[in-house]
């Protein structure tokens, strides 16, 4: 039998886009029906080895940038974006999965589930891009995103606090906000897309801030003392 942390492997260390969605989403099914084992006994690699396309362009935040939200290119621009976060954050739901062993096996299935949710929201952007004109990869991207993963490699506590519980936890703020700014342009494909993913995004956070608590408690760790 297959085990998980293969095919999150192949995940993270190749970089066919295509691919890397049609494998979370058939990954998935797998687990569900007991058909991905959780043993494994190959080395974990490194982190700094994950392959990443060649597109998008990846700049620093003072670099990208700046188009207004109510021009076509704007909207094109904060899509694209929205595209790129998610992208990485495929990346890190498996990476969360392939870095830290030995857990229950719920802990698994919840990140395999935020993969599968996550590359959804991807495909989801993505056709909504093409409609404008414009593919993932087109535009530049922030390279920012997958630091965070690099910081947190060697700490689960660190890499829960840091990502879904921060960096989400954000995205659960600005989104309303993009969602009502749509509203006022008329654009209730942008508001249905945006919520759809909001919906999610809120479980995602749910989940991190589980397992943040529950392993802070297997540690005997306050976990409100250890988050600060």
């Amino acid at each position: 039998m297959e085990n998980i942390f293969t095919v999150a492997e192949f995940c993270l260390y190749h970089t066919d886009v295509t691919q890397k969605i049609d494998t979370t989403h058939h990954a998935r099914k797998l687990f569900e029906s007991n058909q991905l084992s959780l043993e494994s006994s190959n080395l974990i690699l490194p982190i700094s080895e994950t392959k990443f396309p060649e597109k998008p362009q990846l700049l620093a935040p003072r670099e990208m940038p700046r188009r207004k939200l109510n021009s076509p290119t704007g909207k094109a621009a904060f899509f694209h974006a929205l595209a790129h976060i998610e992208f990485v954050a495929i990346y890190l739901a498996w990476d969360m999965l392939y870095r830290f062993r030995g857990l229950p096996e719920k802990f698994y299935q919840d990140w395999l589930q935020v993969a599968d949710e996550e590359a959804l929201h991807f495909s989801l952007i993505r056709k909504h891009l093409l409609k404008m004109g414009v593919d993932y990869g087109d535009l530049p991207a922030h390279r920012g995103l997958w630091e965070h993963a690099e910081d947190t490699a060697d700490s689960i506590l660190a890499r829960l606090a840091i990502v879904p519980r921060c960096m989400e936890a954000r995205g659960l703020d600005i989104t309303p906000q993009m969602i009502e700014k749509f509203k006022t342009q008329g654009d209730e494909e942008s508001v249905q897309l945006l919520s759809r993913i909001l919906e999610d995004e809120v479980g995602h956070v749910k989940i991190g801030s589980y397992w943040f608590k529950t392993i802070c408690q297997q540690h005997g760790l306050n976990y409100q003392e250890t988050y600060k």
